[in-house]
């Protein structure tokens, strides 16, 4: 491998390191919304170049986690009930049809999912609350994942991520029992290859995490 090559790499990876530990600070609830991304604070905390700093906030830009405005640095936005609205607009619909398409392929992630589903179901009371929407998420990505189309994929984690920091901000979730016996149920009607009862639990359960984010932000406007 040549030098330049050698030093791309080692460019690439420390953009991904640089760009891991900013996502876990959003996720985690440690930087609250409003918070600023300046590069030239970020290389110095972190101790790289302007350049690396900024490709990974780039990054997590695209991820929907910050946003960036022009001639101004990125920042962790503040989603609202507009937000919560347009995110299931685009999740019910597409996850919906992951369900479908997992049953006609015969490709049911039973592993992954069933993985998911027992590290949900095994957090603590006191688990970071990041750790928790992690782990609810985790079930719907390895779905969307079996159906192996990159595009997919990547449209997913994008939705995901917006999905995650929503959770976190505002502190809410269905509840770990509803949520793992939602998720076991859409997994029994996978496995038992019927599509139709699997759209319609995996409807009803995103309706219901809809549904109830929507009465939190009416509540807070009250």
């Amino acid at each position: 491998m040549s030098q330049d090559a050698a030093i791309r790499l080692s460019t690439v990876s420390v953009v991904d390191a640089l760009a891991a530990s900013l996502r876990d600070r959003v996720l985690d609830g440690q930087l609250a919304s409003g918070t600023t991304f300046a590069e030239t604070e970020i290389a110095t905390e972190y101790g790289v170049s302007r350049p690396t700093a900024r490709s990974a906030v780039t990054a997590l830009v695209h991820e929907g986690l910050l946003q960036r405005e022009a001639n101004k640095p990125a920042y962790v936005p503040h989603l609202t009930r507009a937000d919560v609205d347009d995110l299931f607009l685009v999740r019910t619909p597409l996850e919906t049809q992951v369900v479908q398409v997992l049953v006609e392929r015969g490709t049911v992630p039973v592993t992954a999912a069933e993985r998911a589903i027992a590290d949900l179901d095994r957090l603590g009371a006191d688990a970071p609350h990041s750790a928790f929407v992690e782990s609810d998420l985790r079930f719907h990505q390895s779905l969307v994942d079996a159906v192996d189309s990159p595009r997919l994929s990547r449209l997913y984690r994008g939705i995901k991520g917006e999905m995650h920091l929503c959770m976190v901000q505002t502190r809410h979730t269905l509840g770990r029992e509803r949520i793992v016996a939602e998720h076991c149920a859409v997994l029994e009607s996978l496995r038992a290859g019927d599509a139709d009862e699997a759209v319609r639990r995996m409807r009803d359960h995103l309706d219901g995490a809809c549904r109830s984010l929507q009465r939190l932000f009416e509540e807070s406007r009250g």
